[in-house]
């Protein structure tokens, strides 16, 4: 077997663990009672912007900013952002691995654009993980 092959074997190993965790994270939230606050339109995004600045809250948005920013720091939810990368990873091996040596495309370098968006998410949910700092006590 190529680098290539072992490469996609391990990429589509771990698109399997990453997306059985997600799963598993998904599931949890569904079964989860929502707050009465989180229903409401851009509730999270709101609450999220008056924790950056720093805002008076009430304790309905404070409950619902510490429960969005534990989301978005677990391990489990990173395993999202970390199936799509895994994704793009499993099809650039993979498209490597068939052209067997061959000079590849622009087309076997379309997975990078799944790594870039999984990149941004993932980055974008650790910053928002980060203002647990900033909650009140």
């Amino acid at each position: 077997m190529s680098v290539w092959a072992v490469l996609s074997i391990v990429a589509f190993t771990l698109v399997m663990v990453f997306a059985a965790t997600a799963g598993v994270y998904v599931s949890r939230l569904v079964r989860r009672p929502a707050q009465p606050i989180g229903d409401e339109l851009q509730a999270i995004p709101k609450v999220l912007a008056k924790v950056r600045k720093r805002e008076p809250m009430t304790e309905e948005e404070l409950a619902l900013a510490r429960q969005a920013i534990s989301d978005r720091g677990s391990f489990m939810a990173l395993c999202i952002p970390l199936t799509i990368f895994s994704i793009g990873c499993f099809y650039v091996f993979g498209s490597l691995e068939h052209l067997h040596g061959a000079t590849p495309s622009e087309r076997t370098f379309l997975g990078v654009i799944p790594m870039f968006t999984s990149t941004n998410l993932g980055i974008r949910m650790l910053r928002s993980a980060s203002l647990k700092r900033r909650l009140p006590k």
